[in-house]
């Protein structure tokens, strides 16, 4: 899988640009197209936005044990975007 993605589900939910971000990264992966030609632009537009929104439900719809931790990738998608606000 593409070590871009990271894992979006853990203590505070993901952003809007987190899913989105994961979902371009699938669809780059998948696709073999980092930038799309113009004659493909709208079929990769439309797949990064209905992955974006399945991954969004997916993880509205996940309910953690009791007492359970999140993930340890979780965390490092916290640190990163505190860097890109540090940077900003």
């Amino acid at each position: 899988m593409c070590r871009s993605i990271v894992t979006l589900r853990g203590e505070e939910p993901a952003t809007t640009d987190e899913v989105r971000a994961a979902a371009l990264q699938f669809v780059r992966k998948v696709s073999g197209y980092q930038k799309p030609s113009k004659a493909n632009q709208e079929a990769f537009d439309r797949a990064v936005a209905e992955i974006a929104h399945a991954t969004q439900h997916l993880l509205d719809d996940l309910v953690a044990a009791p007492g359970s931790k999140p993930p340890p990738m979780a965390r490092s998608r916290i640190v990163a975007r505190e860097k890109r606000a540090a940077n900003a």
